[in-house]
């Protein structure tokens, strides 16, 4: 089998087969287990950033301040962003709700416990970039000894596995349905084929975006993490609820450890 179609189909695997493993799992979770899987997607992304993708960054970029700065410009970008969608779900509102009064109804306050798809938004966008520089490690992998790229391919899938869950859940409390939470899933997994067929026919060049994909993928794990999703978790303050925090989030950073023990580094 050519080298680059072996390339094109792990990616493809790798990637369709993460989310929908992960899709499997989240899919039959009921509203009411949203809160409590929030805090499990709260340590897998802890634990995915500081366990997988900071260390890879570091051995990447050897220099690692030029490093921190990227995960710090990331964590400001997705800020930005943040407040760009604010803005606008803001401008969108008071313009219905001027729209309601012209026609003098009652506007509706109904409404769904979720942050207006802010985190959902912001997830997508850190994770094309990881998945895109999942692409240039198994093209990489595959260019050096086929069978290092199936091994690489199917640790990044192990990987993968728990992070995708997370996102998965992160998508749900943001207030996207399921089928469109898939939809934005898979479509964020093809950046993986993107990185892939970029690196198979210019991998010294692409190689040099690495340290700064890995950068912003980080920043967007560790902002929605600790900007979105952990203030949410402080609005349920009974013991009970509390307790089952901590003991999800450390279920959450127990399931990155354990796979990434399973499946090796990659």
């Amino acid at each position: 089998m050519p080298l680059l179609l072996q390339i094109l189909l792990a990616c493809l695997c790798g990637g369709v087969l993460s989310v929908m493993l992960a899709a499997m799992v989240a899919w039959h979770a009921r509203p009411t287990w949203i809160p409590a899987l929030v805090s499990f997607a709260v340590g897998t992304l802890l634990g995915a950033a500081f366990l997988e993708v900071i260390p890879h960054l570091f051995e990447e970029s050897k220099n690692h301040q030029q490093s921190a700065l990227y995960i710090l410009g990331g964590i400001l970008l997705f800020f930005i962003l943040e407040k760009m969608v604010i803005w606008r779900h803001s401008h969108d509102h008071d313009h219905g709700l001027s729209h309601a009064h012209s026609h003098d109804s009652t506007p509706s306050h109904a409404h769904h416990d979720n942050d207006r798809g802010r985190s959902g938004l912001l997830i997508i966008i850190g994770d094309t970039f990881h998945n895109f520089t999942d692409g240039i490690v198994i093209a990489a992998a595959f260019i050096a000894d086929p069978r290092l790229g199936w091994v690489t391919a199917f640790a990044i899938i192990a990987h993968e596995i728990p992070q995708e869950i997370g996102d998965f859940i992160i998508l749900l409390h943001s207030g996207y349905s399921k089928k469109k939470a898939l939809l934005l899933n898979i479509l964020s997994s093809l950046a993986t084929v993107v990185g892939a067929l970029l690196a198979y026919f210019a991998l010294r060049e692409v190689q040099n975006l690495v340290p700064v994909c890995l950068g912003l993928a980080a920043a967007s794990m560790l902002y929605i993490a600790v900007a979105d999703l952990i203030p949410a978790l402080h609005k349920r303050t009974t013991f009970k609820e509390s307790v089952q925090q901590i003991l999800l989030i450390g279920g959450g950073l127990a399931t990155i450890v354990l796979v990434r023990h399973l499946g090796g580094e990659h």
